[in-house]
């Protein structure tokens, strides 16, 4: 998604399409923008309305749509891609959109044993369903999210009453539509509709808990139910990323080794940084019977944790290599020159909101220096340090400096 903000949809009590639009609408996204954006795939089919309500006691916004057409027949994935590529829709919605009923026609020619293009959505493909849709997707560009993350979802417990008969809870489409996603029950009932679940998780880049983020809005979207021992609703909050935004995904590896030649170690080390390790290092450690020894550990990129795992069979003697999944926080970088001793070193700047964090002058340039002039690296250590603060390179300081 383009943009610049992080939007967090809290479906612990459920979701569904006119949920989270009024989520969005709660927040500030103009229902004007909307209305366009509907208008441009069924013109002057459906109004939307935003009607303020309560949800067991709670303030919430209720979305809803208004047919001004008796014409809602039920309609193929053809013809619902048809009617949303000749729109004129902002390319971002239109992607989005589309991306949504891609997904929800692949899970119901899952459920229904046939081909994704034969899906008839029947009432997802009428046209409060692609009002719901069309108008998530426009308010999400309205409100610059760039990046979507869902909480798990709540999808209830129970049976339902269908076309097809009473179903159990969730129903089959929604089940298709959760693998690889966090969930819950939640509660008895049907607590997340096909379009909702097929919205988030079309759209999300993850499911997670709350993000760290400076919080901009906070916008509540009613379900139809007022039940008085929930409230029904979406809760969505949008803001800038903080520290969270830069949470990498990383693999851990680790080894005891008590019977490696010592001298082998700076080439196991070095060896696993060229192979992709983003770090690499060692502990000392007291193994059974009093043996010396030392763990090895390898921050990897998940990518590449199979094949770190098996670099370190091959440079050292151990015979298993332990995993733990780990996530941390790491700041933005970038790298500035600075002219030292009639030579050029690199300074590594560590930034975060727009603010210098940390500044590092790089210690293979400065030796380099040293080689080239002869002069000692301690000293253009400390001539790097004062070129960069010379620079403007000082914690604090706005970035990029200007």
């Amino acid at each position: 998604m383009s943009g610049g903000r992080t939007a967090w949809v809290d479906a612990s009590a459920g979701v569904a399409g006119d949920m989270l639009l009024g989520a969005l609408l709660d927040a500030g996204a103009s229902l004007v923008r909307v209305q366009e954006a509907v208008d441009a795939v069924v013109p002057g089919a459906v109004r939307v309305h935003a009607t303020a309500v309560t949800r067991a006691g709670l303030r919430a916004l209720k979305a809803e749509v208004e047919t001004t057409t008796a014409d809602q027949p039920h309609r193929s994935w053809t013809t619902v891609r048809a009617l949303l590529e000749a729109a004129e829709l902002a390319d971002p919605v239109r992607e989005r959109a589309v991306a949504v009923f891609t997904r929800l026609a692949g899970a119901e020619a899952r459920v229904h044993g046939t081909d994704p293009e034969e899906v008839h959505f029947h009432e997802v493909g009428a046209l409060d369903a692609i009002a719901d849709v069309v108008g998530t997707c426009a308010a999400l560009v309205d409100l610059d999210v760039a990046e979507l993350v869902v909480s798990p979802i709540a999808v209830g417990s129970g049976t339902v009453r269908t076309r097809h008969g009473t179903l159990p809870v969730p129903g089959p489409a929604v089940l298709q539509l959760v693998g690889g996603w966090a969930v819950l029950a939640g509660g008895t009932g049907e607590l997340a509709t096909p379009t909702g679940v097929a919205l988030v998780t079309a759209l999300a880049a993850r499911s997670a808990a709350l993000p760290a983020m400076t919080v901009a809005a906070v916008g509540v979207g009613a379900g139809t139910r007022d039940t008085p021992d929930r409230a029904n609703v979406t809760r969505l909050v949008v803001g800038e990323a903080g520290s969270g935004d830069r949470l990498e995904e990383s693999v851990l590896l680790e080894a005891n080794v008590d019977d490696l030649d010592p001298r082998l170690w700076p080439g196991v080390l070095t060896g696993l940084l060229a192979g992709g390790a983003r770090d690499a290092w060692l502990t000392p450690v007291l193994m059974k019977k009093g043996r010396p020894a030392h763990t090895v550990h390898v921050l990897a990129d998940p990518g590449a944790a199979d094949r770190l795992s098996a670099d370190l069979f091959t440079l050292t003697s151990t015979l298993g290599v332990r995993r733990s999944p780990v996530r941390r926080d790491v700041l933005d970088r970038d790298w500035q020159p600075v002219q030292v001793a009639g030579g050029t070193v690199r300074v590594k700047i560590g930034h975060r909101a727009g603010r210098v964090v940390q500044v590092m002058p790089e210690f293979a340039d400065v030796v380099a220096l040293a080689d080239g002039t002869g002069r000692p690296a301690a000293d253009l250590l400390v001539l790097a340090h004062a070129a960069a603060v010379q620079a403007g390179l000082v914690a604090g300081a706005p970035w990029p400096v200007r």
